[in-house]
């Protein structure tokens, strides 16, 4: 092996052993959970203990997946001192992976294609997930997602959907014609823009629109206030939210709807200054009113 390869197989190696102890990690957590299933709310309703294992070790890619989607679990557990570690080893473990991957991607620009390839054969079900055709590539988000922990007892928990509906992003008119020059500049579709684009003034701010997901949004409320004065705290959470147990039991739930709204609650405002149809469709580029 020649010395400019032996630090990316390093690396790769030590990508090996992280991933290694993530799972481990996860294993023992969700033992831990299995052997004694504490108070526990779920969104999806009810099942047996081992929904956790599978929502944690769920760090792939399916078939056909968007790769800017995630797949998310939402539920509330009241875990005791000894889960509450357990579950932390598991977020050192994701953090440890996330900065390691990050490593491997500034050392060689092929080298996190590299190791999204390499980790499936390390998955403890490998064989029954290839032979099913489903996950093939690790999921990053889903892989270094951290568990929310709450650090203190808690009495309420509010859960409610959260339709942000679209990110507005303001751009130049260069900037829009940079990014349709990239696509397939002799794609009547793109001359088409280009030559709408030409014909407004260079000074025109400009909207990129981006649709986002729906959010599960927990509002938390402390039994007492915190060391910094809270009382009070707002998260997205996407994983399990972990609570301290008090006396074996849940906080008080506000139960959200099975489904998001079909209809965006925020941003309205904001969209209001757009104009209904797009200016730049394959960019998703509107003009203000």
């Amino acid at each position: 092996m020649s010395d400019a390869l032996r630090p990316h197989y390093r690396l790769l190696h030590e990508l090996d052993e992280r991933f290694d102890q993530l799972t481990a990690a996860i294993h023992r957590a969700a033992t831990l959970y299995e052997s004694a299933p504490p108070a526990t709310w779920r969104l999806s309703g009810s099942g047996d203990a081992t929904w956790l294992r599978d929502a944690l070790l769920d760090m792939w890619h399916q078939q056909h997946q968007d790769g800017r989607e995630t797949r998310n679990y939402i539920a509330v557990i009241a875990a005791d001192e000894p889960l509450i570690e357990a579950f932390q080893e598991v977020n050192a473990a994701k953090s440890a992976i996330s900065t390691l991957l990050q490593r491997i991607k500034q050392s060689e620009p092929g080298g996190l294609s590299d190791a999204k390839q390499r980790l499936p054969q390390r998955h403890p079900d490998v064989e029954k997930v290839l032979r099913t055709g489903g996950m093939a590539r690790l999921h990053l988000k889903q892989c270094w997602r951290q568990l929310p922990i709450v650090e203190a007892p808690v009495a309420r928990v509010r859960l409610a959907w959260y339709s942000s509906g679209r990110s507005i992003k303001r751009i130049t008119v260069q900037e829009a014609e940079q990014k349709l020059l990239q696509l397939d500049s002799d794609a009547p579709h793109v001359r088409i823009q280009l030559r709408k684009l030409a014909g407004i003034p260079s000074s025109e701010p400009l909207a990129q629109v981006q649709n986002q997901a729906p959010l599960m949004r927990a509002n938390l409320f402390f039994t007492e206030p915190l060391m910094d004065g809270q009382t009070r705290r707002a998260l997205n959470i996407a994983m399990p939210l972990v609570v301290p147990a008090h006396e074996g039991r849940l906080p008080h739930i506000k139960v959200p709807p099975m489904e998001p709204p079909a209809q965006r609650t925020r941003a309205k405002r904001r969209d209001e200054k757009l104009e209904s149809d797009a200016f730049l469709p394959s960019l998703r580029v509107y003009r203000y009113r």
